[in-house]
């Protein structure tokens, strides 16, 4: 398995992913979901910031490897 981040592995990417995709969330909602993605694993995440990458990639077909890399941009240690 490919790693795609240094703190989520491949699987977890996929979920929250597909989990985003399905949802018809709009950019604040899935900002949301991904705050709680993070703080379930012990990172702290501006909701602000949160927002602003759910934004960028609302609409494009953002993948694994790219909603990764804007995670480990979010992820704030605690």
């Amino acid at each position: 398995m490919a790693m795609f981040s240094e703190k989520f592995n491949e699987l977890e990417l996929q979920s929250l992913r597909e989990d985003l995709q399905l949802s018809g969330l709009d950019s604040w909602q899935a900002a949301e979901m991904v705050s709680l993605f993070l703080s379930s694993r012990g990172y702290g995440v501006s909701r602000e910031s949160a927002h602003e990458a759910m934004a960028r990639m609302e609409g494009s077909r953002c993948s694994v490897a790219c909603l990764g890399d804007e995670l480990e941009k979010l992820a704030l240690v605690m």
